[in-house]
Parts: structure tokens; C-alpha cells; sequence
């Protein structure tokens, strides 16, 4: 079986927070997060990520997805990997992938035709690599008539070395026992005293085995962050490539100033996306919607045609044809159905709203369910919790509820209910019923002219 191991166990000095580097986010996900992706769409697995400075932080990340192992100090990409030892003891039978957890953008067709070309060519070690226009920091590639002889890092590169462009880009496919036994003969001798990695091309060939590269097409494969600047280069270049690609799908923006949408959002051909919306998770929008401006979904369906103004909406469903805002909180585990109208100032909660159905203004519908064609006036609480429980209330089709109607769940209106406006419900009203409650409305003659003529405080 293949395995990876990620090195994970960056701090981030110049990150200036106190967590592991690879937790920083890019477009909302962690980077480690894009490079486990990566990993498990290349159908390898068996993952080990190597942690070091606050690897707990990995460990209640990753829960039990990966298996981890500590890197105690830091002594380089070598060392790192070392720590994964009795990890790729268990099985050396298959080929191991190593990669960084702070450069998301590896993605799995590169692994993949790697290893393709890592085992037609039978090498022991395949590194992954990219040409830069600028590749100063990066460690070099240095080629020889058979494959590539080694990798020389920056600070231990000669003048000529330096002006070679095609870089390391810290991903490598190894022969597992052979990666082992690399290892075993890694030495720090170097400038930074550490045990580097890229050490293990040299071993490789003295050995007399062999070392090849796979050079990607895309230089975007290298990018990481050292600081908050690289990390916001790596959110630029991952926004645009998402926009990039939903604009060729048909996909419509009038400016994309503010406009965020993650990697998983898929959206039809023909819906526009306005100004200042946020679209993450797993959101699924239809066709020929307008999305925005200043609007956040996550984790949402949107069928086709749908209407979302300046309004936020997560884990929940709006089917064909339904307008929703401006200023409206759909919040998880709501469905609007088709054709209804959520307009300002309403929040929807773990509730399904019927077809047609119409919540216009000003309204708070918890945890109920209404029916088809009904109408529910300005400033309708249904009133859900008790203090202990949460209870659900039931509109029929074809009501109307009047403005300022109190619901006290658990209560059920049949079909074609009236309230009138300021009533109280407290229990379940018949089918075509119209359910009042206003107590004795007592009107006291005079008494602003008898107020008026008192003292006035100054």
C-alpha cells in the first residue's frame, strides 16, 4: 500500500500567532487540510503527519483521519521524516509520498502522474518539481544524464548552481524500503546543521539507484507561506483560480471586489454573483440565480432561480424560484420551498417554509413547519423555547397569520387559520378557524390635557 507522511511541524515565527503553520487557512481551509485533499484524491490513504510546535493543535484538528507522530526539535526535513519511521515499517512493500503541510496547492493529478513516472522508470526517489522565473530560496535541481544527480538548497549553492530555475518543491515520491534506508544515512554537515531531505537524492545515486524528477507544469505547486503577506498571496491565488474557473463554467461577475467563494461551491451557468458575497463550504447554488450583493452561504442548496440579497443562509436548503432579503438569517436546518418570499428583517431556524409562502418583514419562525400559500405578517414570534425545551409549531395551508401574533409551541393552526393581529396562541386552532385574542381596550378621556396641566420637570 502507498503511503504519505506530510511534515506538519512548522511554527511560523513570522506568522506572529501561536499555532502550527499549517493550520494557517487558505480560502477557509487549513493549508495541511489542502494537502491532505491532494493526498486522498491521489487514492493514497495511509497519511502520517509528522507535528512538532503545539501538535496538539494537529492532533484535535485531524481527530482520528491521520495518524500522527512528533517531531520533539526541530533538526530539519530529514529528522522530520525520520520520527515517521515505525509508521513506514509497517508496510515496505509500496511506495511513500512526502510532502509539506504549508504548500497547499500540490494537487492530485501532480502526485499522481509522479508516482506514474516514479515506477515505469523504477527509481528509488521521484522529486516533484517546477520552474520559477525568480527561484531564489529554493533548493535547486541538479540534472544528470541518467535522472537528476542531487539538490542543492540556496545557502549551499554554488554561483552556477544558483542560476539553475528548475527548483525543488518539497513533494517526493520514495520506494518505501529504500526511503528507510536513505534515512539511516542522512548527516548534518552542513551550514544549518540539519538532516536535510533532499540529501537523500545524493544517497540514492552513490548507492547506485536511481533518482528522476517529475516536472509540473504549474509553478503554483511551490507556493508557500513564510508570513501573513505570503498567506495572503496564497488567498489571492487561490480566490482568483476559483473565479477563474466558475467564469469559463458561465458563471457571471460584475466586479469581484469582496466576492469569496471556496473550492467546493459549485454554481450553474448563468447565476451572477454580486459584490461583497461569501460563498464557503460545501454550497451548491443552481442556475440563472443572483447572488449578493454582501451575502454569506455556507453549506447551502440554492436551486434554480433563486434571488439572495445581503442576506446569510447556512446549512439549508432554497429550492426554485424563492426570493430571499435583504437582511435576512436562514439558519441550519431550514428548507424554503419553492416560490417564497422571505423579505427584510426575518430569521428562519430549523423550520420548512411551504410553497408560495410569505414571511415579508420582521418576523422570527423557530423550529416550526408551514404550509403552502400562507402568509405570516410583520413581527410573528413563534415562540419555541421554554427555558428547557424547544417545541415545534404547525401552520396550515392557505393562513394567514396576523401581525404580532405570538405562536407558544408546541400549538398547531389547521388549514386556512386567521389570527388577528396581537393575538396570543397558546392552543391548537381548527381547520378555517380565525383565532383572536385582544383583552378590553379601556380609552381614559382627557387624560394628556390633565398630564400637560402638572409640573413639568426641567
Amino acid at each position: 500500500m502507498n503511503k504519505a507522511v506530510i511534515l506538519a511541524g512548522g511554527q511560523g515565527k513570522r506568522m506572529k500567532a501561536d499555532m502550527p503553520k499549517p493550520l494557517f487557512k487558505v480560502l477557509g481551509e487549513p493549508m495541511l487540510e489542502w494537502v491532505i485533499t491532494a493526498c486522498q484524491g491521489a487514492g493514497v490513504e495511509d497519511i502520517c503527519v509528522v507535528k512538532g510546535f503545539k501538535g496538539e493543535m494537529i492532533d484535535e484538528y485531524l481527530g482520528d483521519r491521520c495518524r500522527t507522530v512528533l517531531q520533539a526539535e526541530r533538526l530539519g526535513t530529514g529528522h522530520a521524516v525520520m520520527q515517521a519511521v515505525p509508521f513506514l515499517e509497517e508496510d515496505t512493500e509500496g511506495d511513500t509520498l512526502v510532502l509539506c503541510g504549508d504548500a497547499p496547492f500540490i494537487d492530485s493529478k501532480t502526485i499522481g502522474e509522479a508516482l506514474v513516472l516514479h515506477q515505469q522508470n523504477g527509481n528509488a526517489v521521484t522529486v516533484i518539481t517546477a520552474e520559477l522565473e525568480d527561484p531564489f530560496g529554493y533548493g535547486r535541481v541538479i540534472r544528470s544524464g541518467s535522472g537528476i544527480s542531487g539538490i542543492v538548497e540556496q545557502k549551499d549553492a554554488t554561483d552556477e548552481q544558483k542560476a539553475v530555475r528548475e527548483v525543488n518543491s518539497g513533494c517526493y515520491w520514495f520506494r518505501t524500503a529504500d526511503l528507510i534506508e536513505f534515512l539511516k544515512g542522512l548527516k548534518n554537515d552542513n551550514a544549518q546543521k540539519e538532516y536535510y531531505l533532499t540529501d537523500t537524492v545524493g544517497i540514492a545515486v552513490a548507492s547506485g539507484k536511481k533518482a528522476g524528477a517529475y516536472k509540473s507544469s504549474d509553478p503554483a505547486i511551490i507556493k508557500g507561506a513564510n508570513d501573513r503577506k505570503d498567506l495572503l498571496e496564497l488567498n489571492t491565488y487561490a480566490r482568483m483560480a476559483v473565479i477563474d474557473k466558475l467564469l469559463a463554467e458561465g458563471v457571471g461577475f460584475v466586479c469581484t471586489d469582496g466576492v469569496i467563494i471556496e473550492r467546493n461551491v459549485e454554481i450553474g451557468a448563468g447565476t451572477e454573483i454580486l459584490p461583497g458575497t461569501i460563498i464557503k463550504g460545501w454550497t451548491t447554488i443552481g442556475e440563472g440565480c443572483v447572488v449578493g450583493p454582501n451575502s454569506v452561504l455556507e453549506n447551502c442548496t440554492l436551486c434554480d432561480n433563486v434571488t439572495f440579497n445581503s442576506s446569510q443562509a447556512s446549512g439549508s436548503v432554497i429550492e426554485s424560484g424563492v426570493n430571499v432579503g435583504p437582511f435576512v438569517h436562514i439558519r441550519p436546518g431550514s428548507r424554503i420551498r419553492s416560490g417564497a418570499k422571505i423579505g427584510d428583517f426575518v430569521e428562519i431556524k430549523n423550520s420548512d417554509i411551504g410553497e408560495k409562502t410569505a414571511i415579508a418583514h420582521l418576523a422570527y419562525i423557530g423550529d416550526s413547519d408551514i404550509g403552502k400559500k400562507s402568509n405570516i405578517g410583520a413581527g410573528t414570534v413563534t415562540v419555541n423555547f421554554d427555558g428547557v425545551a424547544k417545541s415545534r409549531c404547525v401552520i396550515g395551508d392557505y393562513s394567514f397569520v396576523g401581525s404580532n401574533t405570538s405562536l407558544i409551541a408546541p400549538v398547531k393552526l389547521g388549514k386556512g387559520v386567521y389570527t388577528a393581529a396581537g393575538t396570543t396562541v397558546t392552543r391548537d386552532v381548527p381547520d378555517y378557524a380565525l383565532a383572536i385574542d385582544r383583552g378590553e381596550l379601556k380609552i381614559n378621556e382627557g387624560y394628556t390635557l390633565r398630564k400637560m396641566k402638572k409640573p413639568q420637570n426641567k
